[in-house]
Parts: C-alpha cells; sequence; structure tokens
C-alpha cells in the first residue's frame, strides 16, 4: 500500500513524496483519509519561511495537522478503537495515516467531516478561553474573525454563556459571518470603547490587534494570546504598564477527547460554524491553492481539501467552489486588510 504525502521540502515547494505504508507497532492504527483542511494561519508562514518562530526551518516537513478518516486497521494492542471507526488525527495532507492510538480521536458515526475536522480547533481555541474563565456577565472582546478568532467566540457564547462579546475586525468580508456567530458589536479599527472590557483573546495575529486589546480592557485585567505569533513582534504598549495587565498564553488543545464530545454535540445546533471553510478544494489542487494563497488571490477563512479516494478530483460544478470564485476573483482580488487567522 503506497502513502502519498505533501511535504515541504523548502521555501514555497511543495511535493508529493511517495512510499511503502509502514508496518503497525502494536499501540498504532492504520487511517485512510477522508477529508483534511489547511490551516492558513499556520501553514502559509511555513510555505512562505516567514514565521519568526521558526527562522532556520529544517526540510522536508509534513504539510498540515487536520486529518479526518476512517481506521483500517489496528495495532494488536489497540482496544479503544477498531477498523471501521471514523476517527481525527493530526498527521497532515496524505492518503493514509498511521499514527499511535492516543493520537487519534474516535468521532461518532454520522459526524460529517468539516464538523468533525473543526473539534481539533476549536479545543484549541476552548483552552484559551478557559484559562481567562469569563462569567456570563462579562464583557469580553476578541481581535481577528479568523478561524481562531470565530471558534473563540462559539466558545465564549455557546459553553461559557458569555452574553456580550465584541470583535475587531478591518476586513468586511467577514462580518457576516462574525455576526452569524452572535457577537454583540463589531468594530472595524479604532472605533472600540476603551477601558471597557473585562479581558480580551488576540487571534489577529497582528501587533496592531494586540494594541488594541491593550486599550480596550480594564485595568489589573486578562489578555489571552491564541494566535500563534508567526506574523510579527508583539510589543507591550504604554497601557500594558499603565494599567497593569496580565498576559495570558495558549497553545495546543486542553483535553481533545473530552471537548470533542462536548463540541461535536453542540455543534448540531450550529450549523453555521461550517461557515468557517469558505473554500472547498480537492486534494490534487493543494499546490495550487497554496500559490494563490501567496499571491494574495485569494484570502478565505479555511479550507476544506475533499477526493482523498479519487485519483482525479473535479470541482467544476460545485456550488461553494464557483461562489467562492465569483466573490475573490470576480472582484478584482481580495478585499482583505488582515487575514485575521491566528492558528496553531
Amino acid at each position: 500500500m503506497i502513502q502519498r504525502s505533501l511535504e515541504l521540502t523548502g521555501k514555497k515547494k511543495l511535493e508529493w513524496l511517495e512510499n511503502e505504508v509502514p508496518e503497525l507497532a502494536e499501540d498504532e492504527v492504520l487511517i485512510r483519509t477522508i477529508a483534511t483542511a489547511i490551516s492558513i494561519g499556520a501553514e502559509l508562514p511555513h510555505f512562505q519561511e516567514q514565521d519568526p518562530t521558526d527562522p532556520f526551518p529544517d526540510y522536508p516537513r509534513k504539510v498540515g495537522y487536520e486529518s479526518f478518516g476512517e481506521i483500517l486497521q489496528t495495532g494488536s494492542s489497540v482496544k479503544s478503537l477498531k477498523a471501521g471507526d471514523k476517527a481525527i488525527a493530526f498527521y497532515g495532507q496524505k492518503n493514509f495515516g498511521v499514527v499511535k492510538t492516543d493520537e487519534a480521536f474516535k468521532v461518532p458515526e454520522n459526524t460529517d467531516s468539516k464538523t468533525a475536522l473543526l473539534a481539533i480547533l476549536s479545543c484549541d481555541a476552548a483552552k484559551g478561553v478557559r484559562k481567562l474563565n469569563p462569567a456570563p456577565e462579562a464583557k469580553v472582546i476578541v481581535t481577528g474573525m479568523g478561524t481562531m478568532g470565530l471558534l473563540a467566540v462559539y466558545y465564549l457564547k455557546t459553553f461559557c454563556k458569555v452574553k456580550h462579546v465584541d470583535v475587531v475586525e478591518p476586513d468586511p468580508n467577514r462580518w457576516n459571518l462574525a455576526n452569524s456567530f452572535g457577537v454583540t458589536t463589531i468594530y472595524s479599527s479604532d472605533d472600540y470603547p476603551h477601558d471597557y472590557y473585562d479581558s480580551g483573546i488576540e487571534c489577529s495575529a497582528v501587533n496592531e490587534g494586540f494594541a488594541t486589546l491593550q486599550k480596550a480592557v480594564k485595568s489589573h485585567q486578562e489578555i489571552c494570546i491564541l494566535s500563534d505569533g508567526n506574523k510579527g513582534t508583539f510589543t507591550l504598549q504604554p497601557e500594558f504598564f499603565e494599567k497593569e495587565l496580565r498576559i495570558v498564553g495558549s497553545s495546543d488543545g486542553w483535553d481533545y477527547k473530552e471537548h470533542m464530545e462536548w463540541f461535536l454535540g453542540s455543534a448540531k445546533a450550529a450549523p453555521y460554524i461550517n461557515e468557517i471553510f469558505e473554500l472547498e478544494i480537492d486534494r490534487t489542487e493543494i499546490i495550487e491553492f497554496f500559490r494563490k494563497l501567496d499571491n494574495g488571490e485569494i484570502n478565505p477563512v479555511k479550507i476544506s481539501v475533499g477526493g482523498w479516494g479519487r485519483k482525479y478530483g473535479n470541482f467544476n460544478n460545485d456550488f461553494r467552489r464557483r461562489k467562492f470564485e465569483a466573490l475573490f476573483y470576480n472582484s478584482g482580488g481580495p478585499c482583505s486588510t488582515s487575514d485575521g487567522v491566528g492558528e496553531h
């Protein structure tokens, strides 16, 4: 059985590499990929070799970390999973993944692939929100309505029951999606209130967003940084010292299995959450669309990747694909001033 893996072999150089699927260890499972995702905020800086947190990258390196598929085979000691189960894992853009059983999480039958994939990053967003532990009556502000920002809003509203969540997002193309997640007010730039919020969450991945939060939150309050900081340096503003603010960092998820059970249940009543995937492509198009992202031709919030079971993909009749191209190509390019994505 041949494993085809997309790997980054140099700056802006993606290649499909082929290897035999390795023999399973006793605690491993083999997964046939059904769908994956492109986390633009994390992966594009790697592609461009512009991630300041990784100035001397080693190649080759895997591409992606959100995978959903069907288990084909299990190692001799695996008891929690069986062939035929659906699962999410972190092996990226591959047609087959071999992972340790504690790195594969069973997904209930009839769960759609997009919702399953979002369980990964929603757990990462939830970890940061949980560190702030806002009360329902708290006023919270979030910068950046990319994937992490939207999922942070979702957790604030759905799990924490926070009534007042404002956001700062300079791209008007993202306002309708933010409104569907139940935000209170959307600010485009500097029109937000100062010294007003009980906590802030940074998801814009740019220093301007971080500076906004330092001005917006009240004295002695906390700001959680959910973005990776892979687009530039964050700077402490005078307000940070004057108001004696606290910064909370957050990375990865708090408990993927426990969170997934909650998230997949809650998402049944929130079909809008899958609108985070603004573009659907075939796996044969991944390299092409990384080039489009790099050139600034497109600026979707998130991309889902299918076609893993087909030799060639054909999306000519896909409505969401045509709808996206009408919005972003016919208008002469993206309208965004900030991608607002801080995924990790």
